[in-house]
Parts: C-alpha cells; sequence; structure tokens
C-alpha cells in the first residue's frame, strides 16, 4: 500500500508521524471536490439573484471513461518522466503554473479556483496528485517535471460497466417522473419541477441512485470510523475494491473538467461562480432561472464546452435561487465570506447524494 495514498489512521502509516500531525500536500494525495468561494464584485452585486446549477451524477459522469490502475503500484524515484497514460500518483511541483500567463487577456482568473487544489490555495511546492491533475497542467500548456511516483503499469476503464447501470437507471427512472433526455431550456425546467409532485417512491429512488453513485466512489477510501484504533487494520482494507487512488482519479477527473467548463464559460460570456460546493455551482444573476445566466449561442444553444441544462450524467440542472442582498446578509452574520453554495435550495432535497 502506497502511503500517500491512504487516510491518516492506516496501518502502514504506524510509526510514520505522530498521533495529531497534519499530514501535507508533500506527504499526502489529496484530492478532492471543490470547497471555494470568492466575495461578489461590485459590479456582481448590481444582479439582483444568485442562480446555483448542480452536476448531474458528477463523480460518476466522472468515472465514464477513465482509465485507472488495475495491478499493484510501481515506485518511480530518480525524476522520472510523467506519462499520461499511467494512473497513479505523482510528487510534482505547480507551484510555477500561472493561469493569468496564459488566459489573462480573455479570462479574469482571480474570479475562478485553482484547478489543482479544492480551496483555491495555489500550490507553494511539491505535492502529490492523481494523473488526471497532472494531465490538466500539461494541457494547460505547463511543462512538469514529477520528482517521484507510484503508478500502475496494467490499466483499463474499471469503472465503465458501474456508470452504464447507474446511468441507464437513473435516465429510466427520471423518464417515469417525466423528465426525459430529449428535454432542454425551459421544457426541461418545468419537467423537473412536475416531477416533484408525480411519485414520492419514485423520487426517493432517485435519491438513491444517485447516493450510490457517490458513495460507491467513497468506499473506495472507506475510513474507520472508529471500529479500531489507529493503525490497526479494519474491515474495509479487506475488501478488493479498497483503492483510494481510484478514488483519487474520479476525484481530480470530476475537479478539473469542471475546471475546464468554467474557464470555456468565463472566456464565451464573462460568467465567473463565486462559490462552488463539490458540484454545485454558484452565478451572480440578473433573473431567478438558469436560462437567465448560463451562456447561450444565437441560435439559442447551449455555448459548446459550458454548462448545458438537461437530466443525463454530466449535464446540469437547477439547485435553487436566492437574492444578493439574502447572501450578504449570510457573510454578515457569519462575519465573512463562506460557502453558500448548498444553502441555495429552492428544494431541499436538490443536489443529494450528487
Amino acid at each position: 500500500m502506497v502511503e500517500c495514498e491512504v487516510p491518516d489512521e492506516h496501518p502502514v502509516l504506524k510509526g510514520k508521524f505522530a498521533r495529531h500531525h497534519m499530514r501535507t500536500p508533500s506527504e499526502m494525495l489529496m484530492e478532492e471536490p471543490y470547497d471555494w468561494c470568492r466575495p461578489l464584485t461590485d459590479e456582481e452585486c448590481a444582479n439582483q439573484f444568485l442562480v446555483t446549477v448542480d452536476i448531474n451524477m458528477s463523480f460518476a459522469a466522472a468515472a465514464n471513461g477513465l482509465t485507472v490502475g488495475l495491478n499493484e503500484p510501481t515506485h518511480l524515484t530518480g525524476n522520472p518522466t510523467f506519462d499520461a497514460a499511467l494512473p497513479g500518483s505523482w510528487l510534482v511541483d505547480l507551484s510555477h503554473v500561472d493561469l493569468a500567463r496564459v488566459f489573462g487577456r480573455t479570462v479574469d482568473v482571480s474570479r475562478l479556483p485553482s484547478p489543482f487544489t479544492p480551496k483555491d490555495d495555489r500550490p507553494t511546492g511539491p505535492a502529490w496528485y492523481a494523473t488526471p491533475t497532472v494531465v490538466y497542467a500539461v494541457q494547460l500548456g505547463f511543462d512538469v517535471a514529477p520528482i517521484e511516483a507510484y503508478v500502475r503499469t496494467q490499466t483499463g476503464r474499471y469503472l465503465d460497466r458501474w456508470y452504464k447501470r447507474l446511468r441507464d437507471a437513473y435516465i429510466a427512472t427520471m423518464a417515469d417522473m417525466g423528465v426525459t433526455t430529449d428535454l432542454e431550456g425551459q421544457e426541461f425546467l418545468d419537467a423537473m419541477v412536475r416531477s416533484k409532485q408525480v411519485d414520492p417512491t419514485m423520487a426517493l429512488l432517485a435519491t438513491a441512485i444517485k447516493a450510490t453513485a457517490k458513495g460507491g466512489i467513497g468506499k473506495l477510501r472507506q475510513r474507520s470510523r472508529g471500529q479500531v484504533p489507529y493503525y490497526e487494520e479494519y474491515p474495509a482494507l479487506k475488501r478488493e475494491t479498497w483503492r483510494p487512488d481510484i478514488r483519487a482519479a474520479v476525484l481530480a477527473a470530476q475537479r478539473v473538467g469542471l475546471h475546464r467548463k468554467l474557464l470555456r464559460t468565463a472566456a464565451s460570456a464573462g460568467l465567473y461562480p463565486v462559490t462552488i460546493g463539490t458540484d454545485a455551482i454558484v452565478h451572480p444573476s440578473p433573473g431567478p432561472s438558469p436560462l437567465d445566466v448560463l451562456p447561450l449561442t444565437d441560435e439559442g444553444k447551449p455555448v459548446p464546452g459550458t454548462f448545458r441544462l438537461g437530466i443525463s450524467p454530466g449535464m446540469v440542472k437547477h439547485q435553487g435561487t436566492q437574492t444578493v442582498l439574502w447572501a450578504e446578509q449570510q457573510f454578515e452574520e457569519r462575519g465573512g465570506v463562506f460557502n453558500i453554495a448548498n444553502s441555495i435550495k429552492t428544494d431541499q432535497s436538490a443536489g443529494e447524494g450528487e
């Protein structure tokens, strides 16, 4: 088992760190989804609303087509060359990556999160990253020079069948509730509202499918939950499917995939999020509907590469709307800016389970 990939209580770490030592990014693979927010600009405060959309089954969608390792890790040392075809964990310094240097003329990157960390703390030195994160740095045009790595040489799309089974179940369930894949725009939004009044049992089934997708990824690195003392083996470790490296790859793919859409949305429409909670994205808007803010072409279609309304995994739905005044009141009561993404729910069941 690879030390950087396991949680703090794993037996392999016994004697490595003090009991309450907080491992740093250079000691632990910290691939997580976004938990990010920023203050609204004066221009953004001129909007009346904050509209939240969330990505359907975002972790499952990120797992689809993802190449993961199928065998034991191989330890590469001596500054190995990065190989995008090898899934695993790479110790690499991305502190030199400056998105403003690449996109400064078209995108205000100060209003976007970092693609490499969940909370927008820019890398300050060497850190462990899953392969999808390093791939994205290369795709953005930056040189990467790994220090060491743990990679898997036998690879495959291990999660594809799992994803397709859940996708088909979710789409079929939502179709039974009147939300089909051919719906878009206002028709889709109306169908989602009507679906809440159809059959409570079917709504629970849809929630269960989404929770299965999210929970399945979580179980790849299930923690001990206090079942045994620190550094003793706990039941989840005996499962062949206990694979923290695969969980990290999925979460990295989800986060950098979201960042790609954020960049394209900012470049095409000058639209920036103000907060992101996992897969819930909040934008200032002149109106209360996602149609008031998500960019469209002259033909009324979603701009390619941006957020698209629809029920399929990876597309987005309306999670809720609040006013900018409401957000300012929340910040005042809390004494500063904090993540309000999952507090903005027109329907309190929206966004559950992904």
